[in-house]
C-alpha cells in the first residue's frame, strides 16, 4: 500500500488559520503580507493593517448577522487586496464564507445567481466599484462595500477546528456547481501539506495571478503566505492574460521563490515573450514552478525551460502537482528541486487500461509523475465498477483518503455519500472519488484523464486531452489549449466532434479546407474517424476559472446550437462509422497518399494484436 512522504517537522501548534493571523498581527505587525500589482502601481498591506481591516469586516457581520451565516464574496479581479481583507473577515466573525467569480457577460450574472441559491446567503461583499450593479441584480440581499468600512471594535468568537471555514463551489471540468464544505481544520492540514511539500519557509516569496476566487490561488498563494509569516505579490489574471511578461517580471522584480499556474500559462509565455523581453529577466531565484489543474504536458516543459535557461530558470525548478476543491487543494506532489519524472507507455495498451513501457515501434504515450501523498494523504486506484483497489499497471479511478479533504457537498448528502464515504475492502477509511483516472508506479501518481471525459470507441478508450493536442498542432491559426474532443450520437452510433477556437486573424479559415488535415492526423495519431469540425471565435469554447475545457458543457451547447460558430464541417450523418468502413474511407489509393496508408495500416496491424491478446 503506498505510503506518503514522511514529515520533516512543521507539526502545527495553531488549530485554525485565525490563531495564526492572531499572532502575525501581533509579532509581525509592520510586516508586509500582501503587494498587488496593478499595471504600474503598487498597493500594499502589512500584517497590522490587514488585521484591522478584517476585523472591520468582522465588526459589521456580527452586527446584522448571526455566526455560521452564509457571506457570498464577490470582488473586481483588481480588488485582490480587499478580497483578502473580506475573507479572512468572514472567518473572523465566524461566519462562512462564499467566493463567487465577478460576472462578465450574462452566463456569469446566472452562475452567480445559482451559487447565491444553492449557498443560501445572506449577506453580499464586494468593493464599491463593483457593489452598485450587484444591489441592482440582488435587491434583497444585505450588502456592504467593504473598502468603505472605518475599523471598529468587534469581539473575537471562539472558532473550533471542526467549524465550517467557507464552501469553495467548483465548477469542474464536467457537471453542475457544488460547494465543497471546507472546515478550519481542513484549512491547516492543507497549509501543513503545501509547506513540506513546497518546501517553503517564512523567508519564502510567492508570486501569483491565479483568481482568488479559485483554490490554487486563495489557498495556495493568500493562506498559505499568511500560514508561513511570508510575503506574496499578487495580480489581476486579466494583467497576465492581456500581457504574459507581467508574471515573469514579477517574479523577477520581487525575487519570487514559488510561483505556479496550469500547463496552458507556460505555453502562452513561450509563445509570446520576445528576445527583448527575455534580456530583461532574472529568473535564477525561481526555485520551485507549480503546474497543475489540468494535464502536464512534457513538450511544455522542456520548451519553456530551453526558452528560459539563459535568464537562469532551471528545469528542475518545474513541480507538476495533483489537487482538487475537494481536497481543499494539493493531493500529491512530488520533491522539490527534483526533475519532474516522465514515463513512455504503450498508447493502446492504454487505451485498454493497461500500463505498458513503449516499445521502438509501437504508438506511445508520454505522462509526467504528479508525485506521491504527504503526511496521512492517502491515494489508491480502483476499478470504478466494481470499487476494488487495482495493481500497479491498471488504470483506474483515483480514490484519495486524508484529513485534509472536504467533508462534502453543501445540501447535497447523496452525491456527499457518493463521493466523498467511498469505502475499500481492505481499508476502514472513507475515500474521495475523484472522477479522476490515473495509475500508480513506484507510489507515484499519474493522471492520465477524467472518468467522465474518457471517449469510447470500438471498444477502446481515448483520453480528449491527447486527441485535442493533435488538432492544435495542424494550423497555427488555432489557439492552444482551447479545444475539445467530444462524442455525440448519431443514428445511434457515438461519433467523434472536434471544436476549436481560432485566433482572430484566422477567422475567415475554412472548416472544409483544414478538415482534411485534422482528420488524417486524428488517423494517424489515434486510429479514429471524425465526424465534424466546428471552428470557434476566441473565447468560445466553455471552461472552468482555472483554464480547464467543461467538455460535458461544450457538448450540451453543441446539440442545444449555443455555440458561437465561425465555420464547420461535417460528414454525411448516414456515413457508416464501423472499424472496416473507416479503413476503406482512409485507405483508397486513389484519394490518399501511400504513405498515410503505411502509416495507418501499421496501426491498424498493431491495434488488431492488441484485440485479439
Amino acid at each position: 500500500m503506498p505510503q506518503p512522504y514522511e514529515s520533516r517537522s512543521c507539526e502545527s501548534q495553531y488549530p485554525t488559520i485565525l490563531d495564526l493571523f492572531g499572532e502575525r498581527a501581533a509579532n509581525q505587525a509592520n510586516q508586509v503580507a500582501y503587494r498587488f500589482l496593478k499595471g504600474d502601481q503598487v498597493s500594499s498591506l502589512t500584517y497590522g493593517e490587514l488585521y484591522r481591516q478584517a476585523g472591520a469586516v468582522a465588526q459589521w457581520l456580527q452586527a446584522e448577522l448571526p455566526p455560521g451565516a452564509r457571506v457570498l464574496l464577490v470582488y473586481p479581479y483588481e480588488a485582490g487586496l480587499e478580497f483578502i481583507a473580506g475573507f479572512l473577515g468572514c472567518l473572523l466573525a465566524g461566519m462562512v464564507a462564499v467566493s463567487g467569480h465577478p460576472p462578465r457577460n450574462q452566463s456569469g450574472w446566472q452562475e452567480l445567481a445559482n451559487r447565491l441559491k444553492d449557498a443560501e446567503a445572506q449577506a453580499l461583499l464586494s468593493s464599491q466599484m463593483l457593489l452598485p450593479k450587484l444591489k441592482a441584480r440582488f435587491e434583497s440581499l444585505l450588502a456592504c462595500a467593504t473598502d468603505q468600512l472605518a475599523p471598529a471594535d468587534w469581539t473575537a468568537l471562539p472558532i473550533s477546528p471542526d467549524q465550517l471555514a467557507f464552501l469553495q463551489y467548483t465548477s469542474g471540468s464536467t457537471g453542475q456547481p457544488k460547494g465543497v464544505m471546507i472546515t478550519h481544520q481542513n484549512l491547516i492540514q492543507n497549509q501543513r501539506i503545501l509547506q513540506l511539500a513546497f518546501g517553503h519557509t517564512a523567508e519564502s516569496i510567492g508570486v501569483g495571478w491565479l483568481p482568488l476566487f479559485h483554490d490554487m490561488g486563495l489557498i495556495g498563494n493568500v493562506l498559505q503566505a499568511l500560514y508561513l509569516g511570508a510575503s506574496c505579490v499578487l495580480m489581476s489574471p486579466i494583467e497576465f492574460v492581456q500581457q504574459p511578461i507581467r508574471w515573469l517580471q514579477a517574479i523577477s522584480t520581487y525575487r519570487a521563490t514559488t510561483s505556479g499556474a496550469p500547463n496552458f500559462a507556460y505555453d502562452l509565455l513561450c509563445r509570446k515573450v520576445t528576445e527583448t523581453q527575455l534580456a530583461q529577466l532574472d529568473l535564477s531565484c525561481w526555485e520551485l514552478a507549480f503546474t497543475g489543474a489540468e494535464p502536464v504536458r512534457l513538450e511544455t516543459l522542456e520548451r519553456f525551460s530551453q526558452k528560459f535557461a539563459g535568464c537562469g530558470f532551471r528545469h528542475e525548478a518545474f513541480y507538476p502537482c495533483y489537487g482538487m476543491a475537494e481536497a481543499t487543494l494539493l493531493v500529491s506532489g512530488g520533491q522539490k528541486l527534483h526533475p519532474p519524472k516522465a514515463i513512455k507507455l504503450d498508447e493502446v495498451a492504454l487505451e485498454q487500461n493497461q500500463v505498458v513501457l513503449a516499445t521502438a515501434d509501437a504508438p506511445s504515450r508520454t505522462l509526467i509523475s504528479c508525485g506521491k501523498g504527504w503526511l496521512d494523504t492517502e491515494i489508491a486506484i480502483v476499478d470504478p465498477e466494481s470499487g476494488q483497489r487495482l495493481l500497479a499497471n491498471q488504470v483506474g479511478e483515483i480514490w484519495v483518503a486524508g484529513s485534509g479533504l472536504g467533508q462534502g457537498y453543501w445540501q447535497q448528502p447523496t452525491e456527499t455519500e457518493r463521493s466523498f464515504r467511498a469505502q475499500l475492502a481492505d481499508d476502514p477509511r472513507q475515500y474521495l472519488r475523484t472522477g479522476d483516472l490515473g495509475f500508480l508506479q513506484e507510489q507515484e501518481l499519474y493522471v492520465t484523464g477524467r472518468l467522465h471525459d474518457l471517449l469510447v470507441f470500438w471498444g477502446f478508450n481515448h483520453y480528449p486531452q491527447q486527441i485535442e493536442q493533435t488538432v492544435e498542432a495542424c494550423h497555427p491559426g488555432f489557439r492552444a489549449n482551447s479545444s475539445a474532443a467530444i462524442a455525440i450520437s448519431v443514428n445511434g452510433s457515438d461519433r467523434l466532434v472536434i471544436l476549436q477556437e481560432v485566433e482572430r486573424q484566422y477567422r475567415h479559415l475554412s472548416a472544409a479546407e483544414i478538415s482534411e488535415l485534422i482528420r488524417w492526423r486524428i488517423f494517424e495519431a489515434h486510429f479514429l474517424d471524425v465526424f465534424k469540425i466546428l471552428l470557434l471565435k476566441p473565447g468560445g469554447l466553455p471552461k472552468t476559472s482555472s483554464g480547464k475545457v467543461r467538455r460535458s458543457i461544450c457538448r450540451e451547447q453543441l446539440l442545444a446550437e449555443q455555440l458561437e460558430v465561425l465555420d464547420q464541417w461535417q460528414m454525411p450523418a448516414d456515413s457508416p462509422s464501423d472499424p472496416n468502413a473507416v479503413m476503406e474511407r482512409y485507405l483508397n489509393p486513389a484519394t490518399h497518399l501511400k504513405r498515410y496508408a503505411d502509416l495507418a495500416q501499421s496501426r491498424w496491424r498493431y491495434w488488431l494484436a492488441a484485440l485479439k491478446s
